[in-house]
């Protein structure tokens, strides 16, 4: 192949390792417009809440062993301990769903709402949270991430892969990937300051993400570079 794609330097490290030639990091893009700060609704946050003071914590993403639901679902049981009224709010579907499910018991501050076809409502979800808590180090990319951070929504995440290479200073907490300690004092230092400002410390990475304009527009220029040879 005259260019191997990867969405992240995590991924293009490992591939080099490997021994894989020519490789080369072009992250994905988000759509414009679509995922931002604005998009926040209190009417779909109180609808997610059902009535609990929060704060709303969401985790996006496909219900499969290697995205460690497990560290997710276990620090937001101790997270809860903290704050009383928290929900978890968790988006996707996999082949894990009913394990995860019987995992977790009849808790009620635990909403596991499915794959959202509606992109829409979607970004409305995502920036109507009060943080995202992330417990995959093995994304290649992480699009749920991105559209998270795009929307506006504080992120904690596994220090390694696509995730943390998004994470920005200003709106995330690192961890070490699998230490559920680590990622519930994560947590719990971005919850202690006052939504409003954690807010506004997100919109700047918000407007940071790269778009899939911008994507594109990258990728054709690299695939004109080599056919052009």
């Amino acid at each position: 192949c005259a260019m191997t794609v990867v969405g992240s330097r995590w991924q293009r490290d490992k591939l080099l390792a490997h021994g894989v030639e020519r490789v080369e990091h072009h992250p994905f893009g988000i759509e414009p417009g679509r995922f931002a700060p604005e998009r926040r609704s209190e009417a779909r946050r109180h609808e997610l809440l059902a009535g609990a003071p929060g704060p709303l914590i969401l985790a996006i993403g496909r219900l499969a062993v290697e995205k460690r639901w497990d560290v997710v679902f276990d620090a937001f049981a101790r997270i809860a301990e903290r704050l009383p009224g928290a929900v978890l709010v968790v988006l996707g579907d996999g082949p894990e769903r009913h394990a995860l499910e019987a995992r977790l018991g009849p808790r009620g501050d635990v909403r596991m709402v499915g794959f959202e076809r509606d992109r829409d409502r979607l970004a409305v979800t995502l920036a109507s949270g009060d943080l995202l808590l992330h417990g995959c180090p093995f994304e290649t990319f992480g699009l749920g991430v991105a559209e998270a951070i795009a929307s506006g929504l504080p992120l904690v995440s596994p220090d390694v892969g696509g995730a943390a290479e998004q994470a920005p200073p200003e709106s995330a907490a690192l961890y070490p990937a699998g230490d559920v300690d680590a990622c519930v004092a994560a947590a719990l230092r971005l919850l202690t300051i006052p939504g409003d400002q954690l807010r506004a410390r997100a919109a700047g990475p918000a407007r940071r993400v790269v778009s899939t304009g911008d994507h594109f527009a990258g990728l054709f220029a690299r695939y004109a570079e080599l056919l052009a040879r």
